[in-house]
């Protein structure tokens, strides 16, 4: 966060006021709320969070398994060229990880999610939640 010095003209004079602006509001652009979600499972710590290395904004994640001593490798969950993948929030339960996020263009905004069942290590398929019917797979057995 920055602060402005911003001005009002009130009659023939100048009244300065503080105030608290991040810096893409005071270009004219809209504020980016950058977070980066934590979840844990055990020793098990993984993070996720958005970035816009690629021309648009994607999902990537990163794992720890021993306590956040170190981490793994990244991995881009989201992979999309034709929208800003948004809004990212993780959560963990024994070996499963969540990665849920919203990919935004001019014309559809859409949550997604993405489900690991191996700490981490790999993930299945993007699963498109706002479609009708049943998402994803299932096995019988």
């Amino acid at each position: 966060m920055t602060i402005a010095l911003v001005s009002i003209i009130i009659g023939i004079g100048v009244t300065p006021i503080l105030q608290q602006q991040s810096f893409g509001v005071l270009i004219g652009m809209p504020a980016l709320d950058r977070k980066a979600p934590i979840a844990t499972s055990g020793d098990n710590i993984y993070i996720t969070w958005s970035t816009n290395k690629t021309g648009n904004n994607e999902v990537m994640f990163r794992a720890s398994s021993d306590g956040g001593k170190t981490f793994g490798d990244k991995i881009n969950l989201s992979n999309s060229t034709k929208a800003d993948s948004q809004d990212t929030q993780i959560d963990a339960s024994g070996d499963r990880v969540f990665v849920t996020w919203w990919e935004r263009n001019a014309t559809s905004e859409e949550p997604l999610l993405r489900t690991s069942t191996d700490k981490g290590a790999t993930f299945g398929p993007i699963l498109r939640l706002a479609a009708n019917g049943t998402i994803g797979s299932s096995s019988s057995g």
